[in-house]
């Protein structure tokens, strides 16, 4: 029996659209009908265990095979198959009756996963990549005749008696002149790697040679003593990954082995979350927190996001919460539809609750490692303090969890929760006003003079210098109360943390005046404000700082990337010269020249504690040290 068959339509053909539109993803066409043979496969075990078939199952089997003479892909599987009847219902009536619709409506549509998804064209997408589509099938139904279906891609198609002689479906590409790429062996390899190296029916692609070792002679010298070659079926996917098992069947090194399976050639990672939940919304996968220390443009998009074994894409930024962008794994979860849209992973419920657990769940692991093992967890915090304070910084609720196992660690490499450091601190940086100030460094190295004279005081100073601890101070100054952060050189020692002790200057009002008058003369730069403050005479004659507040606002512009008011600002700097320095009286006693130059010596030494000498003026303090010396 043969039958032939116009679709009538008042409009364009879809398949030139499906072309045109898709061109850029024409991959996936590959991914669709792999994963729709899978399907077919999984309904007939079901249909199995349900008692509803009684024949012989087989092994489930999806083979994809290509031919380059003949320019075929073919994709067959041993699932349910297809009557005649179910072909038109199927195939012919889910593409060709929604075509007008299909036509006003898909200029909307934002990419090809959102195409096909809107219109229930997963098995069209074959017509990207063929001039002609041919199915060969054969339902599971007991007396069921094969059937035989062909299109080229235009409103014909025809469905003939089909030769296939085993339950199943095959789909025959035959491949169009602009896509011969995908006749090639490493090219179809490549795609089946990307979206079909977890499925959960076998996946066969091709064949390998291996050596049979089980008939060799024990003879030594036997001309046939040598392995035979046979070929075997090349299964190219793993049908339960890790994520589709307990964790208790689980050991480490399955976690680590997946890892690198993943990720070769990285560092073995800190630890892992295993997610495994089936309500509100069914949600599996593994999480990885790597190692990533300051590098904070590590590349992100290493969350792999699948839907029943399916590879959708990396791109999981609705999904896993901004701040765990870093982390790498792998999450499944069937309530995100295959042909996923951005619009849709902006707008869907389930996607919101799933980006919520999964914080949630992070939250709950770095709780239980900080209780279980506090030292263990203090030895990674330079690799996971990343993670939690970007959480604390984007997230209310995160912060919320997170304050409890959130570290400060000082200059001394010492870690404290948020209370044991305001227990620590309070008794001596608390200012007259009553008010907690935390003292911190960006940069130990250049700023050491500067945490030197705060530990004198009895100051503690906290290392802020990661890529968004100029972020994670101000959310620390609104959440935490009657505190503020002030960097370890934002002004002298004395002036950090306000206090009603007054320390008397050695020099008359008239002696301030001069010594003012002689600096500004020595420094002669615009940006530059010179005042003299009686400091304790172990501190430095000369501290160049920047005002916490503004330098705060020009580094907040910097890190936005714009030119803020702030950052448009030059850079205004105060100049503290300590009047009971011995240095400032002998400046104070010198005359002439020599006072010049010994003013413009003790500025200059500031300025580089601070490195800031650079070029000619660096050069001239060389010069004017060894002519000193």
């Amino acid at each position: 029996m043969q039958e032939k068959g116009s679709i009538s339509i008042h409009t364009e053909n879809i398949f030139p659209i499906i072309k045109k539109f898709l061109y850029s993803d024409n991959e996936i066409f590959l991914r669709e009908l792999v994963s729709n043979a899978v399907d077919a496969v999984q309904k007939i075990k079901r249909l199995s265990s349900l008692g509803q078939y009684n024949g012989e199952l087989g092994a489930p089997l999806v083979e994809v095979s290509f031919d380059k003479e003949a320019r075929t892909i073919t994709i067959s599987d041993n699932g349910i198959g297809m009557t005649a009847e179910e072909i038109k219902k199927y195939i012919n009536q889910i593409a060709f009756s929604g075509a007008e619709e299909f036509v006003e409506k898909f200029k909307d549509a934002k990419d090809a996963n959102e195409l096909i998804g809107k219109f229930g064209l997963g098995f069209y997408s074959a017509f990207m990549v063929a001039q002609q589509v041919e199915i060969q099938t054969l339902s599971h139904q007991e007396g069921a005749a094969p059937a035989r279906w062909i299109c080229d891609g235009s409103t014909e198609f025809e469905i003939s008696e089909g030769n296939r002689a085993e339950r199943g479906t095959s789909i025959i590409l035959h491949v169009n002149a602009d896509s011969e790429e995908f006749l090639d062996q490493h090219k179809l390899q490549t795609i089946l790697d990307k979206y079909c190296r977890f499925l959960p029916v076998p996946i066969k692609f091709g064949t390998r040679t291996e050596y049979d070792y089980d008939n060799v002679s024990e003879e030594e010298n036997a001309e046939d003593n040598k392995p035979k070659e046979k070929e075997v079926d090349n299964i190219i996917n793993d049908t339960t990954p890790i994520w589709t098992k307990a964790p208790s069947e689980l050991k480490d090194e399955d976690y680590l082995k997946f890892y690198k399976e993943l990720y070769p050639m990285t560092e073995d990672p800190l630890f892992w979350i295993h997610l495994n939940v089936d309500y509100p919304f069914t949600l599996t996968g593994v999480l990885y927190f790597p190692k990533v220390k300051n590098d904070f443009e590590l590349q992100r998009n290493k969350i792999k996001l699948f839907s029943r074994q399916v590879f959708i894409t990396d791109e999981v930024k609705d999904i896993v919460p901004d701040f765990l962008m870093l982390l790498h794994g792998v999450i499944d979860s069937p309530d995100i539809p295959l042909n996923v849209s951005r619009s849709f992973l902006q707008a869907d419920g389930n996607v919101k609750k799933i980006n919520s657990h999964i914080s949630k769940k992070v939250a709950d692991k770095l709780a239980e490692l900080f209780k279980n093992d506090r030292p263990g967890y203090e030895s990674k915090w330079a690799d996971i303090g990343l993670f939690v304070k970007y959480g604390m910084i984007s997230e209310e609720k995160f912060y919320d969890r997170a304050k409890d196992f959130a570290l400060l660690t000082n200059t001394k490499n010492e870690h404290y929760t948020l209370n044991e450091y305001k227990e620590k601190t309070e008794p001596l940086q608390t200012d007259k006003d009553g008010r907690l100030v935390y003292i911190y460094t960006n940069d130990p190295a250049k700023q050491d003079s500067f945490i030197q004279s705060a530990n004198r005081k009895g100051y503690d100073v906290l290392q802020m210098n990661s890529p968004i601890d100029s972020h994670f101070v101000n959310t620390l100054e609104r959440k935490l109360d009657k505190t503020s952060l002030k960097r370890v050189d934002a002004d002298v020692v004395d002036k950090l943390i306000a206090k009603d002790e007054k320390i008397e200057s050695v020099l008359t009002e008239d002696e301030t005046n001069t010594v003012k008058g002689i600096f500004e003369k020595a420094i002669s730069k615009p940006n530059m404000t010179v005042k003299v403050e009686a400091l304790g005479p172990d501190e430095l004659p000369v501290t160049v700082t920047m005002d916490e507040f503004m330098r705060r606002m020009k580094d907040m512009a910097v890190l936005g990337g714009g030119m803020s008011f702030y950052g448009a600002m030059p850079d205004n700097y105060n100049v503290c010269i300590n009047s009971n320095h011995k240095l400032v009286s002998r400046i104070l006693q010198a005359g002439g020249d020599e006072q010049a130059r010994l003013a413009k010596q003790a500025f200059d030494l500031a300025m580089l504690s601070q490195g800031m000498l650079t070029g000619a003026d660096l050069t001239e303090f060389v010069n004017r040290s060894v002519s000193l010396i």
